[in-house]
C-alpha cells in the first residue's frame, strides 16, 4: 500500500497513543485482534485499519475524546482512490516520488538545497522539457508516459506554491544551478527570469550560494528537502527530510538525522547571499545571457 501524508500522520498518532498507554505494539494488536506486524505497518504508514478498528483501538488505549477520535477517522479517509496515480500526468510520478508529491500538497513549510539542477518546484516549463528530452520514450505505446506528461506533472506540483495559503518555501541554490546549461541559452534565460519572478513572491525565499563563498563544513553537495506537515492531532507536526539522488529517494523521519540537516541548512542560509543580493546576482546572470549571440 502506497504511503501518503495522511497515513503517515495517522501512524504517528497511533504510535503516540500506544506510548502514552505504556503498551507495546503487540499489546495494541491484541486489543483489536490483529498482529504486531499489522500495527507496525500502520504506524509506518504502509498498512491500514478499518474505521471501526481505529475506534476500538483508541478506546482500548484509554482514548475516549470524540473530537480526537474524529481526527483519527479523518486522517484515515484518503482521497487517493484506486487508479489515482495511473491516470493523466500523474503516471509520470514514479512510486518512490508519490509520497513526496503528497507531502508537498499537505506541507506548510518546505526548505531545500540544490546544486547543478534547479529544484523541481522552481523550474520553468521549457527547462523541465530540456531535462527530459533525452529520455528514450516508447512512442508506439499510446499509454506510455510522454515528455508532456513529465512537464505537466511537475507544473502540477508547482501549483502548491501559488495556491491559497501556500507553504513557505525557502531554497538555497548553488551557483551551479544557474550556470549549468540545459536546453539552450534561451531556455536558461527563461529559467533565470522565472526564478527572479518567483523570488518576489511573499512565501518564497531564494538564496544563492556563489562559488566564491565557502560554506563551513560543506553541505551544498547534498540535495535534500526539509518538509513540515502540520498535524491536527496530539503527536505534533510531521517533520521529514527527503534525500534525492539518481534513481533513489529516501524519506527520513528520525529526529537526530533531521536535526543535523536543520543545522546544516541554517548554516548555509547564513553563508549564502541575502534575498536581495541573490536577486541581484540572478539579474546579473540574466543580463549576461541576454548579451550572448544565441539570444535573438
Amino acid at each position: 500500500m502506497a504511503r501518503t501524508a495522511r497515513k503517515v500522520l495517522l501512524g504517528r498518532e497511533i504510535d503516540a497513543m500506544i506510548r502514552r498507554a505504556r503498551m507495546t505494539q503487540a499489546d495494541a494488536g491484541k486489543l483489536i485482534g490483529v498482529s504486531q506486524s499489522r500495527i507496525a505497518s500502520v504506524i509506518a504508514g504502509t498498512g491500514n485499519l478499518t474505521p471501526d478498528a481505529i475506534k476500538r483501538l483508541a478506546h482500548g488505549l484509554g482514548v475516549t475524546d470524540p473530537d480526537y477520535i474524529g481526527i483519527l477517522l479523518e486522517l484515515h479517509r484518503d482521497n487517493h482512490k484506486r487508479g489515482f496515480w495511473n491516470t493523466g500526468h500523474r503516471r509520470a510520478y514514479i512510486d518512490e516520488l508519490r509520497l513526496l508529491v503528497d507531502l508537498e500538497n499537505q506541507a506548510d513549510r518546505l526548505r531545500e538545497t540544490a546544486a547543478e539542477i534547479v529544484p523541481g518546484l522552481l523550474q520553468h516549463p521549457n527547462y523541465i522539457r530540456a531535462l527530459h528530452e533525452h529520455l528514450q520514450l516508447d512512442t508506439t505505446d499510446p499509454d506510455a508516459v510522454t515528455v508532456d506528461d513529465y512537464v505537466q506533472a511537475r507544473l502540477a506540483r508547482q501549483q502548491n506554491l501559488t495556491r491559497s495559503r501556500p507553504p513557505e518555501f525557502h531554497a538555497i541554490l548553488s551557483e551551479s544551478c544557474l550556470r549549468r546549461s540545459y536546453g539552450s541559452d534561451a531556455v536558461m534565460l527563461e529559467q533565470v527570469d522565472h526564478l527572479i519572478g518567483l523570488s518576489r513572491r511573499p512565501n518564497i525565499i531564494l538564496q544563492v550560494m556563489p562559488f566564491t563563498h565557502q560554506a563551513p563544513g560543506a553541505g551544498m553537495e547534498d540535495r535534500y528537502t526539509l518538509i513540515r506537515v502540520p498535524s491536527p492531532g496530539a503527536a505534533g507536526d510531521l517533520e521529514m527530510a527527503v534525500i534525492e539522488a539518481q534513481g533513489e529517494i529516501r524519506y527520513i523521519d528520525d529526529k537526530p538525522a533531521i536535526a543535523i540537516r536543520e543545522k546544516i541548512f541554517a548554516r548555509l542560509s547564513v553563508t549564502a547571499l541575502s534575498e536581495a543580493d541573490s536577486r541581484q546576482f540572478m539579474e546579473h546572470i540574466a543580463r549576461s545571457l541576454r548579451g550572448r549571440p544565441t539570444i535573438p
